[in-house]
């Protein structure tokens, strides 16, 4: 016993220790991340407020030309009073030609190409996190397993595909071989193999249906008899998670768990993870969206 208590303390240990260094590393992601982003939105702004300071200073020469302009047509009317007719003068002329050319407005542009090319580059890191992203799921995908579906166990009503890689229900009572493995009163199929220790992984496509139930069974689930007792999770033979009208469910042993963090929630694709072993006779399973 003290030794096992050694054991259960050193493997806490170890578990605070890695979990530590993980968060660690997720804090130092986030701590690169802003840093990027305060030097990408610094360097806009920068540029943004130099085109401002830019037009701006446009602006003033336009508005120092009209005031020009305003004290020679002052002038000019004078002339006319005067009945001078000689009023053109071609460095005014000149002034307002150079003036329009200066600050017409197509002749400030903001760097589109690098913009484009910003964003782009933002996009692309999004899309590497998300491939990368939860790290738990990739580390479920490396122990990704076989499940192939057993046509013999598979209820009537439940058609097998030929790979027996996917079960779809049907009104109608198929025309199947009778025998001891096959479900009679529960619309249930089970995989060709199974597994006896180790960790695996498969993934089930769940997309427009109402009505699930997913998990894992012993051989000795009842096939037969009321159709209680070949329901997943209804005995302590079977565990499962059940989905019905938008509502989640766990079940094992006949026991109801709710699972309310899911509820309202659709999934295309559920992930099961299965970490089985006969040596230490421990058996933990995971539902991942």
């Amino acid at each position: 016993m003290k030794k096992l208590a050694a054991k259960q303390l050193e493997m806490t240990k170890k578990t605070n220790a890695v979990k530590e260094k993980i968060r660690k590393k997720y804090e130092d992601m986030k701590r690169v991340l802003d840093e990027d982003l305060r030097i990408t939105m610094t360097q806009l702004d920068t540029e943004h407020e130099a085109t401002e300071k830019l037009m701006e200073e446009r602006i003033e020469d336009c508005y120092h030309l009209t005031q020009e302009l305003d004290q020679e047509l002052s002038n000019i009317g004078a002339q006319v009073t005067k009945q001078e007719v000689d009023i053109r003068n071609p460095d005014t002329e000149k002034r307002i030609s150079d003036t329009l050319k200066l600050t017409d407005p197509d002749l400030i542009q903001m760097d589109e190409f690098k913009n484009e090319q910003l964003l782009s580059l933002t996009i692309n890191l999004l899309l590497f996190i998300r491939s990368q992203v939860p790290v738990t799921k990739k580390l479920f995908q490396s122990y990704a397993a076989d499940v192939v579906l057993d046509a013999d166990t598979a209820h009537p009503k439940l058609i097998i595909s030929p790979k027996g890689d996917s079960a779809t229900y049907t009104d109608t009572w198929q025309d199947v071989p009778e025998t001891p493995s096959r479900f009679e009163t529960t619309l249930n199929v089970v995989s060709q193999q199974g597994f006896s220790e180790g960790r695996q992984y498969w993934e089930v496509e769940v997309s427009g249906k109402t009505y699930w139930e997913l998990g894992l069974t012993y051989p000795s689930i009842p096939r037969k008899g009321r159709e209680e007792d070949s329901w997943l999770g209804r005995g302590k033979e079977s565990w499962c998670v059940e989905y019905f009208n938008g509502d989640y469910t766990a079940w094992h042993g006949g026991v109801q768990h709710e699972l309310p963090l899911l509820a309202g929630r659709q999934f295309t694709r559920i992930g099961v993870f299965c970490s089985f072993s006969w040596r230490v006779g421990v058996l933990s399973w995971s539902l991942i969206p």
